[in-house]
């Protein structure tokens, strides 16, 4: 099909993944590890972190633990919902100096100066202004205080066995993803991005996820199958024209045959940056 003309994505500025379970449960695995290592050398105790777009809070609650004793977390995400979730975890795991807020990733709520370390990961993919939202990161950093950011690069995913559903699964999320006025390719671009909202001293790495073992195919392939019928991207697809349920359908069904598969493997590449203020 057709779809109709989009609406410009500044305007929209939208969550593709939105929160529905499948996609905070697959959130709420991230850790430092496996998803901010490249951070870990430039951690200490006694740090003021401001984890943007902190989600569940995983992220967050475990950067508490790297800047212990001393130190103080804040994540805020746009979503009270899940702002409230990470409230939940934090009270739980016995972690102090860790706090969570509703928060405007353009607009922080904060003094010029008040953090040492502003950390966002898988945030700036979805935001339409990412340089914009970077310069306000730095505003709130102290001067030589650092910038740590990590995003996955959808345009150098690959998989096998080779599979025209999860072909059709990475040409609609690029679709859906750009439609809500993101950049799904956003690991490439953040040292552009980062060097044009002013930060110096500007480092670039890059890490990966495979997901290749029986558990590791059941967990990320079946949070896709649900996703790609129930979460808000399914929305959005049907919404911008760009598939119909029957096509979602399919693809999910692409996600249970791959996580069948005892050949399967799927990998993700993200770019990461850490920079001064």
């Amino acid at each position: 099909m057709t779809p109709p003309k989009a609406p410009d994505p500044a305007d929209r500025d939208a969550y593709t993944h939105g929160h529905h379970e499948s996609v905070v449960r697959t959130h709420a695995s991230r850790d430092v590890a496996n998803s901010a290592a490249y951070l870990v050398p430039h951690l200490r105790p006694g740090l003021r972190v401001l984890d943007v777009g902190s989600g569940p809070g995983s992220i967050t609650v475990d950067l508490a633990r790297h800047v212990a004793p001393g130190g103080s977390v804040l994540g805020v995400d746009a979503s009270a919902a899940i702002v409230e979730q990470a409230r939940e975890l934090a009270a739980t795991s016995g972690v102090e100096g860790v706090g969570f807020a509703v928060g405007d990733a353009y607009a922080l709520d904060h003094p010029d100066g008040s953090f040492d370390v502003v950390h966002a990961h898988q945030v700036l993919q979805h935001l339409a202004r990412p340089i914009e939202a970077l310069r306000e990161w730095r505003r709130v950093l102290r001067p030589g205080g650092l910038l740590a950011v990590r995003e996955v690069d959808y345009g150098g995913v690959i998989w096998n066995p080779s599979a025209s559903g999860l072909a059709r699964w990475l040409e609609l999320y690029d679709d859906v993803h750009r439609w809500n006025g993101g950049e799904p390719n956003a690991g490439r671009h953040l040292t552009n991005w980062v060097r044009t909202a002013g930060f110096d001293d500007v480092h670039a790495s890059a890490s990966l996820w495979l997901f290749a073992s029986p558990a590791e195919r059941e967990w990320w392939g079946t949070a896709w199958a649900e996703r790609a019928t129930r979460s808000q991207f399914a929305t959005h697809a049907v919404e911008s024209a760009h598939a119909t349920p029957g096509e979602l359908e399919e693809i999910a069904s692409a996600w249970r045959a791959w996580v069948a598969d005892p050949d399967g493997w799927f990998l993700m590449p993200h770019g990461e940056i850490v920079a001064r203020a």
